[in-house]
């Protein structure tokens, strides 16, 4: 029998750790103001709390970077994606550089 496109299992009735319906909610919430440029301040308030659970992806890093920047605190936003290609530089060179970049441009932004 499939449900939802997926083959159906007993592992797809096990209950979500709790951890993970933080981040799910936590997801939606920053999913939902993307949308509405009004409020990246939402966004970013979820972002930040996302970071504080044990796990979460990396990329929530740049994310975090770009809504500094979006909300007007450049410095910031430049700094915490000059960290972020330091993470990118072990495995990604390419991408850390094009970060790089996109800090430079926020600082370019003060002028």
């Amino acid at each position: 029998m499939r449900a939802g496109g997926h083959e159906f299992t007993p592992e797809l009735l096990t209950p979500a750790q709790p951890l993970d319906v933080v981040l799910r909610v936590l997801g939606n919430i920053r999913a939902w103001a993307a949308d509405r440029p009004e409020h990246a301040r939402t966004q970013l308030w979820a972002t930040e709390l996302a970071l504080l659970l044990p796990r979460h992806p990396a990329q929530l890093r740049l994310e975090r970077a770009e809504l500094l920047v979006r909300t007007g605190d450049f410095l910031g936003g430049a700094r915490e994606m000059d960290e972020y290609a330091g993470i990118l530089d072990a495995f990604d060179p390419d991408a850390a550089t094009k970060v790089r970049q996109e800090a430079r441009a926020a600082r370019h932004r003060l002028n």
